[in-house]
């Protein structure tokens, strides 16, 4: 007759060090898809250079990619609507989409900002 399993002891695991990312990265890459050089494109820009001139100061990259020269690049960003705001670092990766003049809205889109 096959014996009934006793419960076994729990052990306290050991914790290992959890390396956490820091929340000011280095550097912000930023990608801005707009189409052409529409009145809402460049004041898209515009507001994220402003943005980003205040909030982070010699640490952003951006690049502006026109989906009028290169549009096989809006399906592999699953871009849906102009312009938009693709933050790729640091992670995860955010969309805003829009001409970007609401900063509260976009401050918390970039996570810069704590939801009041």
């Amino acid at each position: 007759m096959p014996k009934a399993k006793t419960p076994t002891r729990l052990r306290p695991r050991k914790l290992k060090a959890v390396t956490s990312k820091p929340k000011n990265p280095d550097v912000w890459k930023l990608r801005l898809f707009v189409a052409g050089q529409t009145s809402k494109s460049i004041r898209a820009f515009a507001n994220l250079k402003v943005l980003c001139e205040e909030h982070l100061k010699g640490r952003y990259q951006i690049e502006v990619i026109d989906l009028l020269e290169n549009p096989h690049l809006a399906r592999g960003n699953q871009i849906v609507a102009l312009p938009a705001l693709v933050v790729n670092l640091p992670q995860p990766v955010r969309q805003i989409i829009g001409d970007l003049s609401d900063t509260d809205r976009v401050l918390v889109g970039m996570a810069l900002q704590k939801i009041i």
